[in-house]
């Protein structure tokens, strides 16, 4: 910590000395980044897990059950199951990327490492703070994302050239989960109130059409699970990786997009409350 108040003060006398201005956005998001990427240093086995655990998923559910199902229809034609099945772990990778860092970590930094008290003690804002973040957030995800996508492409399970924007996409997917997860991170008391944090993710993970199409829902459980960010998040990437790009895929990045900067500017107004009242 010692070391990045010392390179945000060091960047703040250097704009100060050629501007007489404070930060700008675009320095303050750097230089959080760049602490995150320093405390990842020696804990680069944690950042691997979260890329792992879709790659088993696809192996065991996608390919082992694969052999015992023909396939689901997208878009008018069937695809093998394991092409299914893959674009919704592409999201659910870019899901866990953002989550850990936007929950659990952003978390033990405003509770208990007081690290945001430090971070603004120099010139950064809560604004700073809150996209800083948010952005490593994305950054991790996005990490994530594209090395699942580069597993699909080896095992043959992208059929449109629309799949390189899946990235892109699967940055969408964290910026929802980001903002709204950091949002709902600054009204938890105790590691207890993570409990919620599973009871939402993992029904999620498990019916958002990641593994069979909603239509297998009553209707009225199936407009639950549409609202849903990550299944916006699936269908969108699978739409692009199955070459079935339409109307419904500029609604699901209207939808990631605000739903990632509502949770943006509440994480702002609650650290507000909680760090500067």
């Amino acid at each position: 910590m010692a070391l990045f108040t010392a390179a945000v003060a060091g960047e703040t006398a250097r704009r100060a000395a050629r501007q007489g201005s404070p930060v700008s956005a675009v320095e303050a998001t750097r230089l959080l980044v760049w602490r995150n990427m320093l405390a990842y240093r020696r804990h680069w086995p944690i950042f691997v897990t979260g890329f792992l655990e879709p790659v088993f998923y696809l192996f065991s559910i996608g390919v082992g059950v694969g052999a015992l199902v023909t396939g689901f229809e997208v878009g008018g034609r069937t695809v093998p199951y394991a092409e299914f099945v893959a674009p919704g772990m592409l999201a659910a990778s870019a899901m866990n990327g953002a989550l850990y860092d936007s929950t659990f970590n952003f978390f033990h930094k405003l509770r208990f490492g007081k690290l945001f008290d430090q971070m603004l003690a120099t010139p950064l804002t809560t604004m700073d703070v809150a996209r800083g973040e948010l952005s490593w957030s994305l950054i991790r995800g996005g990490i994530y994302a594209a090395a699942f996508l580069l597993v699909m492409v080896a095992m043959d399970l992208v059929s449109s050239w629309w799949a390189v924007l899946a990235v892109p996409a699967a940055l969408l997917i964290g910026l929802a989960f980001g903002g709204i997860c950091m949002a709902l991170t600054t009204f938890m008391r105790s590691w207890q109130d993570f409990e919620y944090v599973t009871l939402a993710t993992v029904p999620m993970f498990l019916f958002s059409a990641t593994f069979f199409p909603v239509s297998a829902f009553p209707e009225w459980l199936r407009w639950v699970v549409e609202c849903t960010p990550l299944y916006r998040g699936v269908v969108l990437i699978r739409e692009l990786c199955t070459g079935t790009v339409g109307w419904g895929s500029a609604a699901s990045v209207v939808y990631l997009v605000v739903l990632g900067l509502v949770g943006l500017v509440v994480v702002r107004r609650r650290l507000d409350r909680l760090l500067l009242a």
